[in-house]
């Protein structure tokens, strides 16, 4: 990896968020695939939706949104 990943206050729908676990403000983020069985048989797994994650960086939680 040649970058590192910076935390950062995040805002969802104008609300900033704030971990579930530990309260903390800062995240980092990364881009999941949603994969599915059917795709998957088909080979077509790049065509499944992606959903956003911002992780704690303080505790590890995953906050997981799907991308519209």
């Amino acid at each position: 990896m040649g970058s590192k990943l910076i935390a950062t206050e995040r805002m969802i729908l104008g609300n900033k968020l704030i971990c579930a676990v530990c309260k903390n403000d800062k995240f980092w983020e990364r881009e999941t695939l949603m994969n599915t069985k059917g795709m998957t048989f088909f080979k077509l797994d790049w065509a499944n939706k992606s959903a956003q994650n911002l992780i704690c960086d303080k505790c590890g939680y995953v906050h997981w949104f799907l991308k519209s």
